[in-house]
């Protein structure tokens, strides 16, 4: 068998053949008929311990993620009934000044790699800066997916390429970034899932929120779909990261719903879902003050 039939033959085995009207109308009839009851305080404080805090500015300095980091550790114990945030996601100059600040208990260390935002720069350079990030105390590397190779087909590098990034982690988790905006099709999306879980991502994220558009309830419910045949076929679990955009308890208790009746409850954790946000964790704090 050909490479290029071997992937094929991958994308074969699951439903790929997507209508985007459709997929927008089972969204919607799924929140209007169960976000109601995950609507609460309880709920609120479950996605606060889902956050992958994020800084990915320009600006950021050491100073800045050190003074960040200590916002982290401040919450530590500070609210006996919630837990902290899952992760905190910086660039990959920063995961040592993270692994230097963070005191936490069971907050990891996550880092964008692999040419963040545009996956645009040679595999060489996407392997070293994975290994360095690792090596300097990060337990979780978010890359995106090499959008011109999957536009063009080009299946057989897409998969080497993650697959190198992926043995460059070592024992840290690798997220796999779709770009789902620019992705743009419920097919392509259904697409990218399958091939990313093949070449052995631990999680798939919606997107950079850096160029393109951010995450939607659409591209969750494909990608989560994608995870959930996965596992169907495998008996493999893998993770879903909702990013993008995504700021308001309303917004992230909709990403819950999408996530608990596509995937169900036992994925309702940090260990298979995750929201990457910066302004996210105050507002579910001033929900949960209300």
């Amino acid at each position: 068998m050909s490479s290029t039939n071997k992937y094929q033959d991958a994308l074969s085995q699951y439903k790929t053949k997507l209508n985007d009207n459709e997929i927008a109308e089972k969204v919607a009839k799924i929140i209007a008929e169960k976000f109601a009851e995950n609507d609460n305080k309880e709920v609120y404080k479950k996605l606060y311990s889902l956050i992958d805090l994020t800084t990915l500015n320009t600006t950021d300095s050491k100073e800045s993620v050190w003074k960040f980091t200590e916002a982290v550790n401040d919450f530590e114990g500070s609210r006996p009934d919630m837990d902290n945030v899952a992760a905190i996601c910086v660039f990959p100059n920063f995961a040592e000044t993270v692994k230097e600040a963070l005191t936490a208990e069971c907050v990891k260390i996550a880092c964008v790699s692999g040419g963040f935002p545009s996956s645009q720069t040679s595999l060489e350079v996407k392997i070293a800066e994975t290994a360095l990030a690792v090596a300097d105390g990060a337990d979780e590397i978010d890359i995106v997916l090499n959008l011109g190779y999957f536009l063009t087909e080009n299946y057989e590098e897409l998969n080497e390429e993650i697959e190198e990034i992926k043995h460059a982690c070592r024992d840290a988790h690798l997220k796999v970034i779709l770009e789902t905006g620019a992705l743009k099709t419920a097919e392509n999306i259904k697409k990218a899932s399958i091939l990313s879980l093949y070449s052995g991502a631990d999680f798939l994220k919606t997107s950079t929120g850096k160029v393109y558009d951010g995450a939607t309830l659409e591209a969750a419910y494909v990608m989560c779909s994608a995870l959930k045949e996965y596992y169907e076929k495998n008996s493999t679990k893998r993770g879903f990261k909702a990013s993008g955009g995504i700021s308001t308890t309303e917004d992230a208790v909709k990403y819950y719903t999408i996530v608990k009746e596509v995937l169900g409850e036992e994925w309702l954790n940090s260990e298979y879902f995750r929201i990457g946000a910066s302004r996210l964790a105050k507002n579910l704090l001033d929900s949960i003050e209300k």
